[in-house]
């Protein structure tokens, strides 16, 4: 029932930004951490960013300084706001969370992803 569904991609010109959504539903509890990953062709998966329940970030060193994460509680959604991006930033940016529904039961969900391409 719960589901994870990303949009916000596209194409950008380097030095240009996009804002990412993941929208979670469905019978929630809470959501204890939420993170976004991204995955470039020919290379593997990377963690990118997450935000914890208590608000708490941490990013990869690429994306310090230009990428944020956050959140709507209300709206059960997370966003990550990316800035002055370059073409190394191209990929399909996948959410994930772990989450708590109503029935008490703790698993991890992913998205089905959203394509971000920086080219001039």
């Amino acid at each position: 029932q719960v589901q994870l569904v990303e949009s916000g991609g596209g194409l950008v010109q380097p030095g240009g930004s996009l804002r990412l959504s993941c929208a979670a539903s469905g019978s929630i509890l809470s959501i204890n951490v939420m993170g976004w990953h991204r995955q470039a062709p020919g290379k593997e998966r990377e963690l990118v960013a997450t935000i914890t329940s208590d608000g708490s970030t941490n990013y990869a060193e690429s994306v310090k300084g230009r990428f944020t994460i956050s959140r709507d509680n209300a709206k059960k959604t997370r966003y990550l706001q990316m800035n002055s991006l370059v073409p190394e930033d191209t990929a399909v940016y996948y959410c994930n969370a772990v989450i708590v529904s109503s029935l008490g039961f703790v698993n991890n969900y992913w998205g089905q992803g959203t394509q971000v391409t920086v080219a001039s």
